[in-house]
């Protein structure tokens, strides 16, 4: 399955993304830049959501896509069982309670499913917003910086998590960490003067260790880059 974009993206009169030729295949694609610069709109377009800019030229992804956002998006009056199925009922496919009751085991939340989301911390909050995507079992998945108000360990650790249980999909990721994009990405673009380039990815398996030596490394010299040093 290849999810495609290419063209220009306009913002008014502004190009917000020039010379764009983008696909995209199993495994993790990592999309980093400043704020402003267009990696969310980037994201939103190639998951076929409402943008303000517009795009001239073609797209192609299937039609369903996981999201997965900075905001869970839990409803709070809601279980947590009943949050995960609840998309799946409004789509008339209802999620059967044994295959959602194992998706909380996946994700380390077995036998939390009859808590409303204010008895769960902020990473067993992503946790939940992770097993609605595993839920949706779509081949393509967008990220829009899901793990950024999480603490570090927290953090860390759902990284962890996404990556074996997004294995096997095309994952599309935005991020504002160097770190986060080099440990999980097989793929690293920075967008930059409304170009996209491509950063050398580490080698070996992801998500990178933390101990990795060269993750630092590589990731000091991105966030140089980043600030234009």
């Amino acid at each position: 399955m290849t999810v495609a974009i290419a063209g220009q993206v306009w913002l008014g009169d502004r190009p917000l993304l020039r010379q764009l030729d983008l696909r995209l295949t199993p495994g993790w694609t990592c999309l980093l830049g400043a704020s402003g610069a267009g990696k969310s709109t980037l994201l939103r377009l190639l998951a076929g959501l409402p943008v303000a800019a517009r795009l001239e030229g073609t797209r192609q992804a299937p039609d369903r896509i996981g999201w997965m956002a900075q905001s869970d998006l839990l409803q709070p009056r809601l279980s947590v069982l009943a949050n995960l199925r609840l998309m799946a009922r409004l789509r008339g496919e209802p999620l059967p309670r044994p295959r959602a009751e194992a998706l909380l085991a996946a994700v380390g939340l077995a036998g939390r499913g009859a808590d409303r989301p204010d008895r769960l911390s902020g990473g067993e909050r992503q946790r939940l917003a992770l097993a609605r995507v595993l839920a949706d079992d779509a081949s393509f998945v967008a990220l829009d910086e899901p793990f950024s108000a999480l603490d570090a360990p927290t953090r860390a650790a759902m990284q962890d998590l996404a990556a074996h249980c997004l294995a096997g999909k095309t994952v599309v990721m935005v991020t504002h960490d160097p770190t986060e994009a080099l440990r999980l990405g097989d793929r690293v673009l920075l967008l930059q003067d409304a170009l996209l380039h491509e950063i050398p990815p580490l080698l070996g398996p992801r998500p990178v260790p933390l101990s990795d030596p060269g993750l630092a490394q590589a990731a000091a010299a991105l966030l140089a880059r980043m600030r234009g040093a």
